[in-house]
């Protein structure tokens, strides 16, 4: 039995509760940064809970799956306004020409934020954080206890899974600037970049580097995705009548063409990007998958063993290693 690796699970299931516990009260208090880090932890535990979860006997993994997709659910509902407003404030610095728009547009997502504020709140009030904890609890005592690593094989088909599913986005956005198809793209990206960052936290080395490739042409989509955000609360606003107010119609035009033009170069971006973007899930089948079933220590061992064989001349009439274990 190999209890290290269960107990570094359990230590980085546990890790992973604690960071949600930490910012769940900034959330509920209206901040906005406490706001996006509970997200993120919900989303961290959402990936970790059903992985490493798989095959443990006396577990709550399923129940405490489902809470934490609650409070993801319920916190997004204000993060993307959050977003939404953080751009509107970076617009009201960098340019003079629109500024009433950037004004008229502020003023619509507040009103919409602070609605569904509210919704959030009451979303999260119906969500039992000391259960879900006593939930989570339970899952990291198992894993305290496990013998086998079937988790091991859940991970990895996971990722093969959403390798192919970034590559079908990819192949489907292609190069023209299709908002909903580009948004296919930074899904599929996110959830496979969850799961990397789960295996890079539960020690297999080749998946950090991805991860921080992943994160880079994420980070690029999400831009271009808060952005076209944006424009749907232009839109609104433009469509809202504004009688005798001309100017504040072509503050309105000149602010989404503006928006439009940052997609644009975005988009371009991505398109430079999407090749290599494309290779990640045969890096994931080849180097990551292996190390995922092989274990770093066990995986020096079988290396170096290949080596020591391949320089070691075989003597006249000697018996293959197969042979001599009995072909295991």
């Amino acid at each position: 039995m190999n209890s290290r690796v269960p107990r570094r699970t359990s230590l980085l299931l546990a890790r992973l509760a604690r960071a949600l516990d930490r910012q769940l009260p900034a959330a509920i208090a209206g901040d906005d940064k406490g706001v996006h880090h509970a997200r993120v932890a919900s989303r961290r535990l959402r990936e970790a809970v059903p992985v490493l979860a798989t095959g443990l006997p006396g577990h709550h993994g399923a129940k405490a799956r489902r809470k934490i997709r609650r409070l993801t659910c319920a916190l997004g509902t204000v993060r993307e306004l959050d977003v939404t407003l953080s751009i509107l404030d970076e617009l009201a610095h960098s340019e003079t020409s629109f500024r009433t728009a950037v004004e008229d547009v502020r003023t619509y997502v507040v009103a919409e934020r602070d609605g569904r504020r509210t919704e959030m709140l009451h979303r999260l009030e119906r969500v039992d954080a000391a259960k879900l904890g006593r939930r989570l609890a339970s899952v990291s005592a198992a894993l305290k206890e496990a013998v086998d690593e079937p988790w091991r094989k859940a991970l990895s088909a996971r990722l093969l899974t959403r390798g192919r599913r970034l590559g079908a986005a990819i192949d489907a956005a292609g190069h023209l600037y299709d908002p909903e198809r580009l948004h296919a793209v930074r899904v599929a990206a996110k959830k496979l970049r969850y799961g990397l960052e789960l295996a890079a936290d539960s020690g297999t080395r080749q998946a950090a580097p991805l991860v921080r490739q992943i994160k880079k042409a994420q980070d690029m989509l999400g831009r271009l995705h808060d952005l076209q955000v944006l424009l749907t609360h232009v839109a609104a606003v433009q469509a809202a009548p504004h009688p005798g107010r001309t100017h504040h119609r072509e503050a309105l035009d000149l602010l989404a063409h503006h928006v439009e033009e940052q997609c644009r170069h975005l988009h371009g971006r991505y398109v430079a990007s999407a090749p290599r973007l494309r290779l990640l899930p045969a890096t994931i089948r080849k180097s990551v998958v292996p190390q995922l079933a092989y274990p770093s220590r066990r995986g020096r061992s079988v290396k170096m063993v290949r080596m020591t064989l391949k320089k070691t001349p075989k003597p006249a009439g000697s018996i293959p290693p197969r042979a001599a274990s009995g072909g295991r």
